[in-house]
């Protein structure tokens, strides 16, 4: 089953101008969890994809049947699907989407820039460095019952479509995705905007920083936003307009 059945999972293209950004969500979710910050960078002009990622949208068996490389690859193809209508593209992630970004813009070093919401390096949660070994005897775990109840904002909730319970051995492709993706921070060298709240449960409080610090982006090029009125969900939480107007700035200042 999912939480929030009235939405819809699919992921959408939502066709503007000649500069895109690819939206990718978080794991677990769906694209509508992006719809807010889309819809507010469309209606400025961008061109944006928001896919949904292979296991996702379904059941938690596909989303097990997945491997890290599946969701990554995916991304890929979605952004070269974006190239093809754009001269100038972004990439944004939340979540699990930052580290497929990181990982797309170590191999990509022409995009014209990153956005980071929650990014993920230093998770909070340490039960995923057990999942591999879980997964032998475990497909599923339910999810936590505080999971996203670091939100501030009580209608985020109705913004969000994910599973009602964790698929364990994802949990553990997530967990090589997330290696990855650290092993990669140096290579990433394009223009990067990184976005946290100090309310964030999910992730670890040292994670924005870690990915600030070690990624080759130039000083003059990254920037750090800290957020304190939102939990880890923050592309839908209280101060989502707030996310949506930064994301949108970054990209006027990088678009060629």
């Amino acid at each position: 089953m999912a939480q929030q059945p009235h939405l819809d999972p699919a992921g959408y293209f939502l066709a503007g101008g000649p500069t895109g950004i690819l939206l990718l969500h978080g794991f677990t979710g769906a694209p509508p969890e992006m719809r807010l910050v889309a819809d507010y960078l469309h209606q400025r002009g961008l061109t944006v994809s928001v896919p949904l990622l292979p296991g996702h949208g379904t059941t938690v068996n596909d989303c097990n049947a997945c491997r890290w490389t599946d969701w990554t690859h995916a991304a890929a193809g979605a952004l070269a699907e974006l190239r093809q209508s754009c001269d100038t593209v972004f990439i944004g992630g939340l979540s699990m989407g930052t580290l497929i970004s990181l990982v797309l813009a170590a191999d990509n070093r022409d995009l014209a820039g990153v956005v980071l919401y929650s990014p993920a390096v230093k998770l909070a949660e340490r039960l995923l460095f057990l999942t591999p070994a879980l997964k032998i005897v475990r497909p599923t775990l339910p999810k936590d019952a505080s999971a996203d109840q670091d939100l501030t904002d009580p209608a985020a909730l109705q913004h969000l479509w994910s599973y009602d319970e964790n698929p364990v051995a994802a949990g553990a492709e997530l967990f090589k995705l997330k290696r990855q993706a650290n092993r990669r921070l140096p290579e990433v060298t394009s223009p990067l905007l990184i976005i946290h709240s100090t309310l964030d449960q999910s992730i670890h409080r040292d994670s924005a920083r870690i990915v600030y610090d070690r990624v080759g982006t130039p000083p003059d090029d990254k920037y750090l936003v800290t957020l304190n009125n939102s939990g880890h969900n923050l592309v839908v939480d209280s101060e989502w307009e707030t996310v949506a107007d930064m994301s949108y700035r970054f990209v006027l200042r990088y678009a060629q």
